[in-house]
């Protein structure tokens, strides 16, 4: 079986890793698999790169019609209208199916689906594909049934680019051969609550990783590579784009570790963040911070989740959360809200912390409750490496794709 994943890069952002590492773990298992994406940073020789000038030029042009609204407040929205080359370079690899990952950022025009004459399978690695333009939400359910009127474009108008978006997708959708695959159960219930997406097939299989590469390291080791204190708890917070990104929830850990740091922790406690570079105006975090910058290879994430006694993800959406799988996996309880996807990633007092959601007095009261116990850290540990063995395991994942693809070609 030839599988050809499509997405926009291969390994700079989450989305792109969690295609990556579907590939090689399909790869391990003896399956033909293949990447085909705009942008590729990695090395891996089944990544093919497509190099016409029209997908060069993609990326901006697809911004332009956000000009229209000059109030929005910010946030990635994609409304995908660039035509592009990929269904006469799809039908030239021969695949026997298309798994579809992340698309946007001017990756694929929306009409492009209806072109590919082969079983489509759909990772869903936000809510973009069920939307009318933006990546999550936030409190708009206006995607159940027709968007318009956008909160995140500041629009008044009913027939806006969020609607001609939406409804661009609902004509070029209708009657593909296409089956949807969520992350999280939270994911799940919303494409099945979506106007788009309510009558199609939808499997809930998590994102997979590498356990070998992904697993404990000696502490004592990890955090003299990285220069970090021996002697105090370290917290750890990492995402791409750090402290800059609401939706990653900088804004509810910064007063909860404040909060922290006037009940008793002051002197026990360090910061350490990952995914940004230190500010040239401090931050007051309540706790001295140690900014390791942007960390891109597999031993490098390793060691710095080896390094902390805690990792925190207080992201307000998350289709899944792939830095609490990966700190899990190498034997790092995680603090997070007990909200979306993270609410299947992280078990609750099993192999971390689930807060009430957005309560910053409960987000410390999880990093207390997991730090102040040696004995409840040390089973803490146990359990998170334990979760990462049986349920994120790539081969695992893996073997859950194959079974569906051989499904949908009768193979």
């Amino acid at each position: 079986m030839h599988v050809l994943h499509l997405s926009e890069s291969d390994v700079d952002n989450g989305g792109a890793r969690a295609a990556h590492r579907l590939h090689q773990g399909l790869r391990s298992l003896g399956c033909s698999s293949q990447m085909l994406v705009r942008a590729k940073f990695g090395t891996d020789n089944d990544v093919i790169r497509e190099k016409s000038l029209l997908t060069k030029v993609s990326p901006p042009l697809s911004g332009l019609p956000l000009r229209l609204y000059p109030k929005r407040p910010g946030g990635i929205f994609s409304s995908q209208w660039v035509p592009d080359v990929f269904a006469r370079r799809i039908k030239q690899l021969h695949p026997d199916i298309v798994h579809i990952h992340a698309i946007c950022n001017g990756y694929l025009q929306i009409e492009t689906l209806r072109k590919i004459q082969k079983p489509l399978v759909w990772t869903l690695h936000d809510m973009w594909p069920f939307t009318g333009g933006c990546h999550y939400n936030q409190d708009c359910d206006r995607y159940q049934e027709a968007c318009g009127t956008c909160p995140q474009l500041q629009s008044d108008r009913q027939q806006d680019l969020s609607y001609w978006t939406w409804k661009r997708k609902a004509n070029a959708w209708k009657g593909l051969n296409l089956t949807l695959v969520a992350t999280t159960a939270w994911m799940a219930e919303c494409a099945r609550s979506s106007s788009l997406f309510r009558d199609l097939r939808i499997e809930t299989i998590p994102l997979g990783l590498d356990t070998e590469k992904y697993k404990p390291h000696n502490r004592h080791f990890a955090r003299e590579v990285l220069n970090l204190p021996q002697d105090k708890h370290l917290v750890l917070f990492g995402a791409i784009g750090g402290t800059s990104d609401y939706r990653k929830g900088f804004h509810l850990l910064q007063p909860a570790l404040q909060r922290l740091s006037q009940s008793g922790w002051q002197d026990q406690i360090e910061l350490v963040i990952f995914g940004a570079s230190q500010p040239q105006q401090a931050i007051d975090l309540g706790f001295k911070a140690h900014y390791v910058g942007r960390l891109n290879d597999d031993l490098s994430l390793a060691l710095v989740y080896s390094a902390a006694d805690v990792m925190i993800v207080p992201s307000v959406q998350e289709a899944f959360g792939q830095t609490a799988s990966e700190a899990q996996s190498c034997g790092t309880p995680v603090v997070a809200f007990n909200s979306t996807g993270l609410r299947d990633v992280v078990d609750h007092q099993q192999t971390g912390y689930l807060a009430t959601p957005f309560e910053v007095e409960d987000l410390a009261k999880g990093m207390v409750w997991v730090l102040e116990d040696r004995e409840r850290h040390c089973q803490l540990q146990f359990q998170a490496r334990e979760k990462g063995l049986r349920d994120f395991a790539s081969k695992t994942q893996a073997s859950r794709y194959m079974a569906l693809y051989k499904g949908l070609v009768g193979g």
